[in-house]
């Protein structure tokens, strides 16, 4: 967080954090399940490096984006039930298998829990994925909520996700930081009136991470809560 962006805010006392691209890389999982999606149709497999920018905004989107690559609109409208249908499934049957922490995030989170924050988890990610994935990874413990891409009818960009995790803790907004790799997390933070953090080496839609309208790049959760934790202190 710069400091002028926190200059006269006061301590913060939760914190909501991003899941793909922030705490795991999971593009390699994404790889799996779409390809395994693709071949229903005959359509040929395609790259990490293809599907990386796509991640990130739900998916409905993802789906959408990938069938692009090679259908007309009238005919992603026509297979996308099916396509849909077969990315859950291959995807449940392969989630977390290439899924990797990305560093000091365990570290971080215990952290940011030894100060005494409240954490939720807010993903674009659906819930049925989401939960089974934070298990695995042993992330799940650190966690008192969370919300997945279709636990409300608006999914990040839009605040309301970010908006029910301040009432569910009842901390105002300005008392909540928002840690995420992409511009879905910084501006839902900015509209539900959060403090932002980015992380540079997730999934921000093939752009770079200084285009992100943000308070601060930290390198790691761990170093977000260094920062959190020094600014708390200064304004204890």
């Amino acid at each position: 967080m710069k400091a002028e962006g926190l200059a006269n805010a006061a301590a913060i006392r939760a914190a909501i954090i991003d899941l793909d691209g922030t705490m795991l890389h999971t593009v390699p999982d994404f790889e799996l399940a779409l390809n395994g999606m693709r071949a229903q149709f005959g359509l040929a497999p395609i790259t990490q490096q293809i599907i990386e920018p796509m991640v990130g905004k739900g998916s409905e989107k993802l789906i959408r984006d990938v069938l692009a690559l090679d259908f007309d609109p009238a005919r992603i409208d026509a297979v996308f039930g099916d396509a849909m249908a077969a990315y859950q499934r291959h995807y449940l049957a392969i989630n977390g298998e290439r899924a990797t922490l990305y560093p000091h995030v365990i570290e971080g989170l215990q952290a940011l829990k030894d100060l005494g924050l409240r954490l939720a988890c807010v993903t674009n990610k659906p819930v049925a994925f989401t939960l089974p994935l934070l298990a695995k990874k042993g992330l799940a413990p650190y966690f008192e909520l969370v919300y997945g891409g279709d636990s409300f009818p608006r999914k990040k960009p839009h605040p309301m996700p970010l908006l029910q995790v301040c009432r569910d803790f009842d901390v105002e907004p300005a008392r909540v930081v928002a840690i995420g790799d992409s511009s879905n997390d910084a501006e839902a933070a900015r509209a539900a009136g959060c403090f932002v953090l980015s992380v540079p080496y997730g999934y921000n839609h093939g752009k770079p991470v200084q285009s992100i309208n943000s308070d601060g790049i930290v390198d790691s959760l761990l170093e977000a809560a260094k920062l959190i934790s020094a600014h708390n202190v200064a304004n204890s």
